[in-house]
């Protein structure tokens, strides 16, 4: 379900041409060293298939932890500011110039790589690199999601089903802090960002989308019907003969208020990317998604508010409200407003179609959960819709009431989650009286090719496979 980031890639940069120190001449090139295993893990990253991308995330988090502590000690060293009780000296030789490549803002030109983003602050690199660690946290969040929407297996027990949402929610809750501390440090510097990727609005609308997220997860730990659905469209399941799922009237109701507190968080992100400043506008894949994540968290409130009524015996405004629930997630009911079942409509058929295409994206591991779970929840509002219209038209016949009064009777969100502030890695006291020797080796980090599309360039367009070579230039190693 969370949001399925792109990692940024960078260009190689040698921090010895830009900056020195008297006090600890090593540092320079030992951050030069360790932003270039980065760049390498981020390129390696880029090229693997996606379904084997979550299991790299681990070496990229690691590549940021060991590359995180000598840039933050260098932004240190340019203020005379000391580290673990060492006094870090850094001049600025000349302005550095970093290039990134944007992967949530808007792309001109679809189905080609974004340009790269010059920057010329090392204040920027930290707010990229930082960003990073936020948005691998997030897809390590959708790693531990994954199995419980894919078919491919048996589906997982009520144990397994609870450390994968449990584990989730840890990573999502670490990528909420870590954004909200960079928002925080935005508030140094006055100048425009070259890029809506490290703006504050974006920083603090991906720690509002985050907790919106983790938020969710709370509700869905201990929501049986996703769980009850995915069961019995899974082939592969031999567990058919299932118990009906039960739920508290006292969890419904908190359970409600919960998911209308997670869309009102990603309400708030949707309003701070749609305002965000910066060269170029944010991805519009992203504002959709934040936007049916807001409509997942209202259409499940409506259900849990159904279920409510329906556990207390008010069967007419429970129907009703999933009827609400339908509506907040924007598809149409599958009843008239009167109370007829509605014909097969195009509009049926393209949302059948759109739930098989969804299932597949599950089965290859890319791009799935794109709609931040609006498919999934109509499914179980319709299993929902079908019973208790069933119970509603044998046995016990009440009216069901229009849904404009109650949604308007709805109630605020509720919190469930705090968030802890971010503490950076930091660097041994050892590590930096070992900096205070010269360097061993010449920093040429910098001087290392660079393609643009960071393995090497496209095969050109009609090219016969395997001569992608013949269209380079001896003397340049450009495309003609």
């Amino acid at each position: 379900m969370p949001f399925p980031f792109v990692l940024p890639t960078t260009s190689p940069f040698s921090f010895s041409k830009h900056f020195s120190s008297d006090s600890h001449p090593s540092l320079p090139l030992s951050a030069s060293t360790y932003r270039g295993v980065l760049r390498d893990c981020l390129k390696k990253h880029k090229r693997l298939p996606p379904h084997e991308q979550s299991s790299n995330l681990g070496n990229v988090i690691l590549a940021l932890n060991n590359y995180i502590p000598y840039l933050l000690v260098l932004d240190e060293g340019l203020g005379s500011r000391p580290v673990a009780g060492e006094e870090i000296d850094v001049l600025l030789k000349d302005t550095p110039t970093l290039q990134w490549r944007s992967t949530i803002s808007d792309n001109p030109i679809p189905g080609r790589d974004r340009g790269k983003i010059k920057i010329a602050s090392l204040e920027y690199e930290i707010y990229f690199v930082l960003s990073i660690l936020g948005y691998s946290q997030t897809l390590l969040a959708r790693a531990s999601l994954h199995p419980l929407y894919s078919s491919a297996n048996a589906s997982p027990s009520t144990e397994q089903r609870t450390l994968a949402i449990t584990t989730a929610t840890k990573h999502l809750l670490s990528a909420a802090s870590v954004h909200d501390y960079i928002s925080t440090r935005t508030d140094q510097l006055s100048s425009d960002p070259p890029c809506v990727d490290i703006t504050k609005t974006a920083f603090r609308a991906f720690s509002s989308l985050a907790m919106a997220e983790a938020t969710l997860l709370a509700v869905l730990k201990d929501d049986p019907y996703p769980a009850a659905v995915a069961q019995d469209r899974n082939k592969n399941d031999k567990e058919w003969m299932i118990k009906a799922p039960e739920i508290p009237k006292v969890r419904a109701h908190l359970f409600a208020r919960l998911c209308l507190a997670a869309a009102e968080h990603a309400a708030n992100a949707h309003s701070l990317l749609s305002t965000a400043s910066g060269k170029g506008k944010v991805d519009a894949d992203l504002l959709k998604y934040v936007e049916d994540l807001r409509k997942t968290g209202r259409g499940k409130a409506c259900r849990f508010f159904g279920i409510d009524a329906e556990l207390g015996g008010q069967t007419g405004v429970g129907i009703a409200w999933l009827q609400a629930g339908t509506y907040e997630l924007g598809f149409s009911s599958a009843r008239k407003e009167d109370g007829s079942k509605k014909s097969l409509s195009l509009g049926r058929l393209k949302k059948d179609w759109t739930e098989k295409k969804e299932d597949k994206r599950i089965e290859k591991g890319a791009a799935w959960g794109s709609d931040a779970g609006r498919l999934e929840e109509s499914r179980v509002i319709e299993m929902l819709d079908k019973k208790w219209n069933k119970m509603n038209d044998t046995i016990n016949t009440k009216i069901i009431p229009q849904i404009g009064p109650l949604m308007a009777s709805m109630p605020s969100g509720r919190e469930i989650h705090s968030m802890k502030p971010f503490v950076p890695p930091t660097l041994d006291l050892s590590v930096l009286e070992a900096m205070r020797a010269p360097p061993d080796r010449v920093d040429d980090y910098g001087s290392a090719e660079d393609s643009d599309e960071e393995g090497g360039g496209q095969t050109p367009v009609g090219a016969f496979p395997g001569t992608k070579t013949d269209y380079r230039s001896e003397s340049r190693n450009n495309y003609f």
